[in-house]
């Protein structure tokens, strides 16, 4: 049965809105004013593909008998507000999945790890979805759509890639296959929302 305590729901909201705030700022051209406009947009596009990209991996945890729970990283999101109010760049590491247990296998660490780009790779389809209805015409529907999916579809690859800190190294030792068909597609949307392939 999956729970969560106060002090993760806690963890969790300060995370999503630290993280759709200095979004907010970077895509509302460093003016707090607008920023603080673009606000209710970054918290669907941006905060819900960060929130479920870290269910996914409590949620697989639990499903193999693991204690898991989400801790924010003060430091991090210290460090998140700093970078992007002073330089402009959204460097962000709110926090993490934390997994207690006894021995986990490479398999299991493997499917666990991947449930996060996997949940992102889908919220890019869902966003891309409603860019492809009428809903679209408006700006602000537009917006959103747009947002999430370039968001996501880059948070999918970013926390693939192979290194020790993140999924892909965990994804990457337990398949090396799953792992380059899941960067490859997560690549491919990347790639083309950004030269306008997609949309």
């Amino acid at each position: 049965m999956v729970k969560f305590t106060s002090k993760e729901i806690r963890d969790i909201i300060i995370s999503m809105l630290v993280i759709a705030l200095v979004f907010a700022y970077v895509f509302g051209g460093r003016n707090i004013n607008v920023a603080l406009t673009l606000m209710p947009i970054t918290l669907i596009a941006v905060g819900l593909g960060f929130v479920l990209h870290e269910l996914a991996h409590k949620f697989v945890a639990i499903k193999y008998g693991f204690y898991a729970e989400y801790k924010m990283w003060v430091e991090g999101l210290f460090l998140a507000l700093v970078t992007t109010f002073v330089l402009g760049v959204v460097f962000a590491a709110p926090g993490a999945v934390y997994i207690h247990g006894y021995h986990i296998r490479d398999d299991q660490n493997g499917k666990i790890s991947i449930a996060g780009p996997l949940t992102n790779i889908g919220l890019t389809l869902m966003f891309l979805g409603l860019l492809a209805t009428p809903l679209a015409s408006s700006q602000i529907i537009f917006e959103i759509g747009y947002l999430g999916a370039s968001v996501n579809s880059f948070l999918a690859v970013f926390n693939l890639i192979p290194l020790s800190v993140l999924d892909g190294a965990k994804v990457f030792r337990w398949n090396p296959f799953i792992w380059i068909v899941t960067m490859g597609i997560a690549l491919g949307f990347t790639l083309s929302l950004m030269f306008g392939l997609l949309i």
